[in-house]
């Protein structure tokens, strides 16, 4: 809402304020819903003209406000030693946001965030740390490493040094540097579980049950028409006597 005197509440419904936007909860998540002519409402720095659906992690921003959605993320107090053993490969880090819009980044080993050179995902900004932060395996769970870099990262919105990652999770760096953890289906994964849960031997499978031989019909359409042709001779001979 805006007030008359400019400034921007939440929730705020009394005379004279002017609706930019609602935030609207269903079973398909939290979604925005910018009101009709208003501009100047935007999502992770993209406009909003109409609708958006949210995910923890963005940024709502709002004449100049700005608003954080956030969801839950499992911090760690003290990381475990540093791994390196080697990841998932079906684990991508997608960028939705900052430089890295749009690319992908396979976790199939340790990957390192930052403007060094040493760094896998290299962000090209003087601000920016050399070594910002690592992602790394344990086992079945991935890490995120604060490298030194202070309290400049979120993780569905909540600010954190270290964290333990599950699929869906946006990761933000220095507030406009945005990336998504993802796990892609695998439709042959898939297609295996599906055959090794079945309960059914391969072995104890009946053998398909094979289709009746077609029986030629020629000989018998022959026959019928010699003895039609045979019937019509005999017919025409004794009627000519």
């Amino acid at each position: 809402m805006r007030h008359a005197s400019g400034t921007v509440r939440l929730g705020d419904d009394t005379p004279g304020t002017l609706l930019l936007a609602q935030f609207c909860l269903d079973d398909r998540g939290l979604w925005l819903q910018v009101a009709n002519g208003i501009r100047g409402i935007h999502v992770n720095g993209r406009p909003v003209r109409r609708m958006a659906l949210l995910r923890a992690g963005d940024a709502v921003y709002a004449d100049g406000v700005e608003m954080v959605v956030q969801g839950n993320c499992e911090a760690v107090v003290h990381a475990p030693p540093r791994s390196d053993e080697g990841g998932d490969d079906q684990r991508l880090l997608r960028g939705v946001g900052g430089q890295h819009h749009g690319r992908s980044f396979t976790l199939d080993r340790p990957r390192v965030i930052g403007r060094g050179p040493e760094a896998d995902i290299v962000i090209d900004d003087p601000a920016f740390a050399e070594q910002h932060a690592r992602l790394e395996q344990h086992g079945e769970r991935l890490l995120l490493r604060d490298l030194g870099a202070g309290e400049s990262t979120r993780v569905n919105g909540v600010t954190v040094r270290h964290c333990w990652l599950q699929p869906g999770d946006q990761l933000v760096f220095d507030a406009q540097h945005r990336f998504v953890l993802e796990v892609p289906h695998d439709g042959r994964k898939r297609i295996v579980i599906e055959e090794e849960d079945d309960g059914f031997d391969a072995r104890q499978r009946p053998e398909p049950v094979a289709a009746p031989k077609r029986v030629s019909r020629w000989p018998w359409l022959l026959a019928s028409a010699l003895l039609l042709a045979a019937a019509l001779s005999g017919l025409l001979w004794f009627g000519a006597r």
